[in-house]
């Protein structure tokens, strides 16, 4: 859907300037069916200081897709508002997905840094397989004072 519009990585694909004429002239649609699909909630429009509409390129190809999947699919307006929103989960959730690999790769690294760096290479740091690891650090017990 919106991922696959090629400047989609743009920051200017995301900035809500486009003013409804605009906008519904580019999704082949009448601005008031713009206005309905706001009031349900299919595509959110920014709204300029006047308090008039403002789309973004997002969502055009958004607004493209809603009339691809009522027109072509026969899916009705509940239906599209519900794949939107799960589409948007999707996307939330692959964004975190990347984000922990990252953490992860990170950590690895650090693990190795640290292995390399301390005076028993692998005595601090025990992997305990491919998907976790165990940090194990040795104290020696304190005695009470007598």
């Amino acid at each position: 859907m919106a991922g696959d519009f090629v400047g989609s990585g743009d920051p200017a694909y995301e900035a809500k300037v486009l003013m409804i004429s605009v906008a519904a002239r580019m999704a082949g649609m009448h601005p008031q069916t713009l206005r309905q699909y706001d009031r349900l909630g299919l595509v959110q429009a920014g709204r300029a200081a006047g308090g008039g509409r403002r789309y973004s390129v997002r969502d055009v190809v958004l607004l493209r897709e809603v009339q691809r999947l009522s027109q072509d699919d026969g899916v009705n307006l509940a239906g599209i508002k519900r794949i939107i929103g799960l589409e948007q989960l999707l996307e939330q959730a692959q964004a975190r997905v990347a984000q922990l690999e990252a953490e992860l790769d990170a950590a690895y690294r650090r693990m190795a840094e640290l292995e390399a760096a301390a005076r028993f290479p692998g005595r601090d740091i025990v992997p305990t397989n491919r998907t976790s690891t165990a940090l194990v650090v040795w104290r020696p017990r304190r005695t009470p004072d007598r």
